[in-house]
């Protein structure tokens, strides 16, 4: 999504949940339906600011900001379900296993071992359940 493909007069709500649905799919809208019983505002929030205003700025392709997200989440090793949401995203836009893989790899330099063996853990699962055909 790119600021070509926002449609004037779009609302941020509006413009995130179309962001929401091209990136995450389903995965996506499961965490926005686990909010609507404690946190129906949160997830407004969730959908007006990184998906309506973030995701949806010029400059990063899709695949550029699930690089950059899945490097983040791994990073931070207290993030499993965000990562796996993500793993998955970088797979809808575009992303190989392969290119998952080595991404959450890289993060061994700088986040250290065990933040790299949990994405590569959240990885695994991910690929199971998701795209269980792809190679790489």
């Amino acid at each position: 999504m790119t600021q070509e493909h926002q449609t004037k007069g779009e609302s941020r709500l509006e413009r995130g949940r179309r962001a929401l649905a091209e990136i995450d799919g389903q995965a996506g809208e499961n965490v926005v339906a686990a909010l609507a019983d404690i946190a129906p505002d949160f997830a407004t929030y969730l959908l007006e600011f990184p998906f309506g205003d973030i995701y949806s700025r010029p400059g990063l392709d899709l695949r550029a900001r699930e690089i950059a997200t899945i490097a983040a989440l791994t990073a931070m090793g207290t993030a499993a379900p965000q990562l796996r949401v993500h793993i998955e995203a970088g797979l809808n836009v575009g992303l190989s296993r392969e290119e998952v893989t080595e991404i959450i790899m890289q993060m061994a330099v700088y986040a250290g071992f065990p933040a790299a063996l949990n994405g590569l853990s959240a990885a695994r699962e991910v690929f199971g359940r998701c795209h269980p055909d792809a190679r790489s």
